[in-house]
């Protein structure tokens, strides 16, 4: 493995988010800050507790997920296509790097920056709500999973976006409403039954309650469901990433 190609690539990707510091960090954390502000007044005013949590503590691990999905698929993605987009991808296409130590530094940059974000924003809660942190080892392993996860996820999205709109379609049309109704403000127990069985074909559901439940053991489905939907999902991006470089798929084109 030419060790040296991953680490310029990781490095100038890491750079690019010291360089955009704002849009890849503050801006993320000013926005968590808004959903305490107005979701703990708002809603946390009139449900004091879920399961025996309180509301603004029980919001923060969907609130953590919210901002690991989205930035990880937005990194990710726009480290790629943006290369594409400038004609440069065929100069790194050129040199002796191989397709799977270019998703490395790519994925591993944006894995690392949604990992550095969840913590702030961890960190970030603690100044609002109190936190109850039971299992931190499981804890760390749904962040790094989920991290890498849609990261591999926002560089297919790179691969197949052949302009700007489409690398915002599927975070903005997709991903955010199914993490908004999978589970990040309210518990799945506290709706109606036939919309109960509805939330559990929202794939997002299981990240957010396997993580809620390495905070403060409470979950909508059991921990084992949570880690074999994340591994099942990590797998498609596996295939998927491993087909488009097989086939050079919108790489070579």
């Amino acid at each position: 493995m030419n060790i040296q190609a991953v680490k310029a690539i990781y490095k100038f990707e890491m750079s690019r988010a010291l360089r955009t510091l704002f849009q890849s960090l503050v801006s993320p954390v000013i926005s968590t800050s808004l959903y305490f502000v107005v979701f703990g007044s708002a809603i946390g005013s009139r449900i004091t507790d879920v399961e025996g949590v309180s509301y603004g503590s029980f919001i923060v691990p969907g609130l953590i997920m919210l901002s690991i999905l989205t930035q990880s698929v937005s990194n990710a993605s726009f480290g790629i296509f943006f290369p594409k987009f400038t004609g440069t991808i065929y100069e790194l296409l050129s040199a002796p790097v191989s397709y799977f130590e270019i998703v490395l530094g790519y994925v591993g940059a944006a894995a690392t920056k949604s990992i550095i974000l969840g913590l702030i924003i961890l960190g970030t809660a603690g100044l609002f709500v109190p936190i109850q942190l039971a299992h931190p080892f499981w804890m760390l392993l749904f962040l790094v999973l989920t991290s890498v996860t849609f990261s591999l996820f926002g560089f297919i999205i790179g691969i197949w976006a052949d302009n700007f709109d489409k690398l915002q379609l599927i975070p903005l049309l997709i991903i955010t409403p199914l993490v908004f109704l999978g589970g990040s403000f309210y518990s799945v127990s506290m709706l109606p039954p036939v919309w109960q069985t509805v939330t559990l074909f929202n794939p997002i559901l299981y990240l957010i309650s396997g993580f809620r439940w390495s905070f403060y053991e409470i979950a909508d489905v059991t921990i084992a469901t949570s880690l074999l939907m994340i591994m099942i999902f990590l797998a498609i991006c596996l295939v998927t990433v491993w087909w488009i470089l097989k086939t050079g798929y919108r790489v070579k084109q």
